[in-house]
């Protein structure tokens, strides 16, 4: 038997309920997400969308952090678009590797059996 364990997020950003000017981010004033500038631009890994009550809504993975999270709130094609609004925070896990990414994408999706990922799933 294989062993897994999920690493625990290097950064995770929260939604917050902004007063006054906007942001100078399109994708900050937006969505709630003030920090979201902390991710690494330039480093790959594992992005989790978390809702209000913590419950997992999607898990992607990149090779590029900050863009891809800023795709997922942008794209006409993006798998969470329809739940946008739902994401109350981003954990990110940095992981260099690509297999390694692959691996903890797929376990962390049948493990904490993320919400609205539809394909690497094996628990339905």
């Amino acid at each position: 038997m294989i062993k897994i364990e999920i690493p625990n997020p290097d950064i995770v950003i929260t939604k917050k309920r902004q007063v006054g000017e906007p942001v100078e981010s399109v994708l900050s004033s937006v969505y709630g997400f003030t920090d979201y500038n902390r991710i690494p631009r330039d480093k790959g890994g594992i992005i989790l969308f978390f809702n209000a009550n913590d419950d997992l809504l999607f898990v992607g993975k990149a090779r590029k952090l900050r863009p891809r999270v800023k795709r997922h709130f942008e794209d006409t094609v993006s798998p969470i678009k329809a739940h946008r609004d739902e994401v109350n925070k981003i954990a990110v896990i940095v992981v260099d590797e690509p297999m390694e990414r692959e691996i903890y994408e797929t376990y962390i999706i049948n493990t904490l059996q993320a919400k609205y990922n539809i394909d690497k799933v094996f628990y339905k």
